[in-house]
């Protein structure tokens, strides 16, 4: 209950924020990093918080990103049996012991979801976002995919088994965007937040007080 009522506090004033999530094992440099860095720094610019999970790799690229622009960046870092080091560029930085707040953080004040590579906590972020959406849990939002060659097996994946047994509605599929470029990105968010604004309705607040 600490953990909720402390980020709840913290948190509650960054808006709009984007959360977004990848591998802890990508280097400095590599190309999933500078990606993660360039859409990141491209998002705070454009007055978007960054909300990544605080440690190393993609989530430190992340935070790199928004470090360098004018919007907050936010690390909402885990406790691990393997110590995860919180990374340096953070404007607020905070410490979860228990997955299950952390992961209510990353979705209680975000407008849109940013899904670089990753392995099982990336393929569990996503699943829980996806989830979320598809059950009227948390408003409807944009979910994108980053880097098209390392998702395209998990999207014909979910279009031929999931879609094509009927496991979930050919609708539910394009709860997800594949988008490769960092302005294209930034554009699409602001493209789904045109008409309606990056406030939620009373009737979403209403449900992100259930979240």
């Amino acid at each position: 209950m600490a953990e909720f009522v402390d980020a709840t506090e913290r948190l509650t004033h960054i808006r709009p924020a984007v959360s977004l999530f990848g591998s802890a094992r990508v280097a400095p440099g590599t190309p999933y990093y500078r990606l993660a860095e360039e859409v990141s720094r491209l998002l705070s610019e454009a007055g978007f918080a960054v909300i990544s999970g605080g440690g190393p790799g993609v989530m430190e690229a992340s935070n790199r990103g928004a470090f360098a622009g004018p919007s907050p960046s936010i690390g909402l870092n885990i406790d691990l049996p393997r110590e995860q080091q919180a990374n340096r560029f953070q404007d607020i930085s905070m410490r979860f012991k228990h997955f299950f707040a952390r992961k209510v953080m990353f979705v209680k004040f975000a407008t849109a979801f940013i899904i670089l590579p990753g392995g099982y906590g990336t393929l569990d972020e996503l699943f829980e976002a996806l989830t979320l959406v598809q059950t009227g849990k948390t408003r409807k939002m944009p979910i994108i995919l980053m880097h098209s060659p390392y998702w395209r097996g998990l999207i014909d994946w979910i279009r031929d088994r999931l879609v094509g047994e009927a496991m979930i509605d050919a609708a539910d599929a394009d709860l997800l965007q594949v988008i490769d470029e960092p302005r294209a990105v930034v554009d699409a968010i602001f493209s789904y937040y045109e008409k309606r604004g990056f406030e939620p309705s009373a009737q979403e607040r209403e449900v992100l007080l259930n979240l």
